[in-house]
C-alpha cells in the first residue's frame, strides 16, 4: 500500500490500516489521530512530528528494513577490522619499547627510557582495564583513563625528554582510543546480532597486524597485549548487552547506531497510543528538549524488544521503569524517586511496591493494584486513581491537588504515617465513597504549622489581615492538632479556587509581624528572658481559645470587607471585628444558664433500667459534672465543653439520623483534642478517658 493511498483513505475518513505494508513510507507531520495500524509492517516508516493521538499499533512490526540491516552489517565489519588493526598496532608499540634482553642486537643505550616507557604503558593499561572491568565505561571512567594517560606521559617525560617520550604521548592516547573503539564496535555489533562475526574480524585483524609489524622477537608480547585488549572489549560488549548500567554509555551508542534507518517517531504526539505486543527493536522514539516526543499515557504492555529502541531521556530510559511498563508487574519492587510522569499504569500490579518520592504526575492508574504500597511523598498532581485499590497504602505527605482523580477508589483503610502508623479510619473500614470524600476535602485546605506553640492573639490578628487582604476570602478552621513538643497544626479550609500558596505565605508573614509586636509587649510586661517568652507562647495554646475554636467548628471569621472598612483598616485605628458564632461570645458568660440548658436536654433521655450499668443519660450527666467541677478549665472552656455535651444528648435522642451522627463525631473529636491539651490530673481529662469509649459505644459512633 503506497503512502498516497494511505493518506487518501485517511482523508476520506478511513482509519483502518490493519496488516498494511507500510515499509519505508513517509508520514512526517501528518495527522493520523485514532488510526488503526494493528499488525501493520511499519519498518523504516517515518512518523516524525506526526500527530498519532490514540493510534493503535497493537502487534505492529517496527524497526529497520532488510537493506538497512545489510548496510549496517557491512559498516560494522569494516569498523571491526579497523579496530583490530588499531589493537594490533597497540600491541606492537608496547612490544617495541619492551626491553629485549635476549636480543644481542638490542641497543642498551636507551634501556632506562625503554623501561620507563614500558612501565608507563602498563600503568595506563592496568588503570584503564581495571576501571572498565569494575566500574564500566562511563564518563567518570573516561576521565580516569585521561588522568592515567597524563600520569604515564608525565612519567616518561620526567625520565628523559627524548623522541621516545614524545612518541609515548601518541601511543598512550592510542591505547585509550583503541579500547573505546573496540567496546563501541562490539556493542554495536551485538545490537545488530552480529557480535560473533565482528569479534572474529577484530581479533583476526589484531593478531595479524601484531605479528606482521612486531617481528619475531616481540611478536608474543604484541599478540598477548592485543588479545587482552580484545577480551576486555568482548566482556564490555556482553555486559552492555545484558543491560548492565555500568556500560550504559556504550550500550546507548550501539542502540543509536542500530536505529539508523529504523521506524522514527521523533517529535511525534503519541498521547494514549497503544503499542501492545508490538515489536519495537531499532525504533527511534528519541525524546529531547529540542524535539520532544509526547509519550503521555502510551500503553507498552508486552511490547517486544523495547529495550533495543532509542528512547532518549524519556521515562523509558530507566530500565526498571521500562520493565514495569512492559510487564505491568511491579509487585514488591522498588521505584524510589522514579520518573513515572504521564505513564500508563492502568491495571498495573504495584502491591507492596515502594514508590517513595516517585513522580506520578499526570499518570493514569485505573484499577491499579496498590495494596500496602508505599506512596510516601509521591508527587501525584493530576494523577488518575479512578477505581484503584489502595487498601493498606501509606499516604504520608503525598502531594495531590484538585486535579487528582480519586473517584470510585476501592479502599478499606490507609496509613498516614510510615510503619503502619496513624490508621484511617482508626477502627473499622471506610464505607463506599468515604475515602474519596476524606481526601478530596483535604485538597482545599491550608496547613499552618507552629513549632513552638501558638500565640492565639497573633494568630487571630494574622487571620483577620489575610482575610481582608484577599477580598473577603472565606477561611474556616477545620481542625487543630497538638502533635507534641510544642508542635501545633491548624488546618484551614479555603475555597477551591483560592491561591493556597499565597494564603499560606501571607499568613506566616503576618503572624511573624504580630508575634514580634506581642513579644515586645511580653518583654515589657514580664521582663522575661527569651526562654520564658517561648514558654509563655506555648502556654498560650491553652484550652480557652482551643476549646472555643473547636466547639464552634466550622469557625468562620467574618470580616466586613467593604470598601469603607478596608479604607478604615489603613487608618490609625487598625482594630477589626471578629465574630465567632455560638454561645461562647462576648466577655460575660452565664455558665449557670448554659448548664441548665444542657441538663434539660440530658434529662429528657430515658434512665437506665440497671443501676449497675449506667446508660447514656447517666454517662452524660457524669461528664457534665466533671466539666463543671474542673478547676483547670476557664469559664469559656467550660461553656464550650457543656455545649458539646448538649450535642451528644441531642444525638442520643435520634442516633440514626446521619446529620446528627456527624455532629456527634465532631463532639467526640472535640473532647479527645481537649483531653490531649489538659494535664492528666484534670477532671475533664480523666472523665474523657473513662467515659468517651462508653459514650461512643452507646451512640454507635467511632472512637
Amino acid at each position: 500500500m503506497k503512502a498516497t493511498e494511505v493518506l487518501n483513505r485517511y482523508a476520506n475518513g478511513e482509519r483502518d490500516f490493519r496488516r498494511a505494508n507500510l515499509r519505508g513510507q513517509n508520514f512526517k507531520g501528518q495527522d493520523l489521530s485514532g488510526a488503526d495500524f494493528t499488525e501493520a509492517d511499519i519498518r523504516g516508516a517515518n512518523f516524525n512530528n506526526a500527530v498519532l493521538k490514540g493510534a493503535n499499533f497493537t502487534g505492529a512490526k517496527a524497526g529497520v528494513q532488510k537493506r538497512w540491516v545489510i548496510g549496517q552489517l557491512l559498516l560494522l565489519f569494516l569498523i571491526s577490522a579497523l579496530a583490530g588493526v588499531l589493537q594490533g598496532y597497540f600491541g606492537y608499540y608496547i612490544a617495541y619499547y619492551f626491553p629485549r634482553w635476549w636480543d644481542s642486537t638490542y641497543d642498551r643505550t636507551y634501556v632506562v627510557t625503554d623501561v620507563t616507557t614500558t612501565i608507563s604503558f602498563f600503568i595506563t593499561i592496568s588503570a584503564a582495564s581495571i576501571a572498565i572491568a569494575r566500574q564500566g565505561f562511563t564518563s567518570k571512567v573516561a576521565a580516569t583513563i585521561c588522568f592515567a594517560v597524563a600520569v604515564a606521559v608525565a612519567a616518561a617525560a620526567a625520565v628523559a625528554v627524548t623522541v621516545a617520550a614524545a612518541v609515548a604521548v601518541a601511543i598512550v592516547v592510542a591505547i585509550a582510543v583503541a579500547i573505546a573503539v573496540a567496546i563501541v564496535v562490539a556493542i554495536a555489533a551485538a545490537v545488530a546480532v552480529a557480535i560473533a562475526v565482528a569479534e572474529a574480524v577484530a581479533g583476526a585483524g589484531a593478531i595479524a597486524v601484531a605479528v606482521a609489524v612486531a617481528g619475531a622477537g616481540a611478536g608474543a608480547v604484541a599478540v598477548a597485549v592485543s588479545v587482552a585488549s580484545l577480551l576486555l572489549s568482548i566482556y564490555a560488549a556482553r555486559r552492555a548487552l545484558k543491560g548492565d548500567e555500568k556500560f550504559e554509555l556504550t550500550r546507548s551508542f550501539g542502540i543509536d547506531f542500530a536505529a539508523i534507518g529504523g521506524t522514527a517517531f521523533c517529535g511525534a504526539d503519541l498521547t494514549q497510543a497503544n503499542f501492545t505486543n508490538a515489536t519495537l527493536k531499532s525504533t527511534n522514539f528519541n525524546h529531547t528538549k529540542q524535539q520532544p516526543t509526547n509519550l503521555t499515557h502510551v500503553c507498552w504492555q508486552d511490547a517486544k524488544k523495547l529495550d533495543r529502541a532509542r528512547v532518549g531521556d524519556s521515562i523509558l530510559a530507566n530500565s526498571t521503569v521500562l520493565k514495569l511498563l512492559v510487564t505491568r508487574d511491579g509487585h514488591n519492587q522498588t521505584y524510589i524517586d522514579a520518573n513515572l510522569r504521564g505513564a500508563n499504569l492502568n491495571g498495573v500490579n504495584l502491591n507492596a511496591a515502594n514508590l517513595k518520592w516517585t513522580d506520578l504526575s499526570d499518570a493514569t492508574l485505573h484499577r491499579a493494584e496498590l495494596k500496602d504500597a508505599n506512596l510516601r511523598e509521591v508527587l501525584a498532581i493530576g494523577t488518575d486513581f479512578t477505581a484503584a485499590y489502595l487498601t493498606g497504602a501509606c499516604l504520608e505527605a503525598w502531594n495531590i491537588d484538585s486535579n487528582t482523580k480519586l473517584e470510585d477508589v476501592d479502599c478499606q483503610y490507609v496509613y498516614l504515617l510510615r510503619n503502619q502508623q496513624e490508621r484511617r479510619p482508626s477502627s473499622g473500614d471506610f464505607a463506599p465513597g468515604e475515602f474519596t470524600k476524606l481526601f478530596q476535602e483535604a485538597l482545599n485546605t491550608v496547613d499552618l504549622i507552629f513549632r513552638n506553640g501558638v500565640d492565639w492573639k497573633a494568630f487571630v490578628a494574622a487571620f483577620k489581615t489575610v482575610q481582608v487582604d484577599n477580598d473577603g476570602t472565606e477561611l474556616t478552621i477545620q481542625s487543630i492538632e497538638n502533635k507534641g513538643d510544642g508542635v501545633v497544626v491548624v488546618r484551614v479550609s479555603v475555597q477551591e479556587e483560592a491561591d493556597k500558596a499565597k494564603i499560606h505565605s501571607e499568613f506566616n508573614q503576618n503572624y511573624d509581624l504580630a508575634l514580634k509586636a506581642l513579644e515586645a509587649k511580653y518583654h515589657a510586661e514580664l521582663k522575661a528572658k527569651d526562654e520564658q517568652i517561648t514558654i509563655y507562647r506555648e502556654k498560650s495554646a491553652d484550652m480557652t481559645e482551643i476549646l472555643r475554636l473547636l466547639a464552634n467548628r466550622p469557625v468562620t471569621v467574618e470580616v466586613n470587607a467593604s470598601a469603607e472598612s478596608k479604607a478604615m483598616s489603613d487608618s490609625t485605628d487598625k482594630s477589626q471585628s471578629v465574630n465567632i458564632g455560638g454561645n461562647v461570645t462576648g466577655s460575660t458568660i452565664n455558665l449557670g444558664a448554659i448548664s441548665g440548658s444542657v441538663s434539660n436536654v440530658v434529662n429528657q433521655l430515658p434512665s437506665t433500667p440497671d443501676s449497675a450499668q449506667p446508660g447514656i443519660k447517666e454517662l452524660l450527666l457524669e461528664l457534665q459534672a466533671a466539666i463543671e467541677s474542673d478547676a483547670d478549665l476557664p469559664e469559656k472552656g467550660k461553656a464550650s465543653a457543656l455545649e458539646q455535651v448538649k450535642v451528644l444528648a441531642e444525638v442520643a435522642q435520634d442516633p440514626e439520623q446521619p446529620e446528627k451522627k456527624g455532629l456527634g463525631s465532631q463532639a467526640v473529636t472535640f473532647f479527645k483534642n481537649a483531653a490531649s491539651f489538659l494535664p492528666d490530673t484534670a477532671k475533664l481529662a480523666e472523665a474523657c478517658t473513662k467515659l468517651l469509649p462508653l459514650i461512643t459505644k452507646a451512640l454507635g459512633l467511632p472512637f
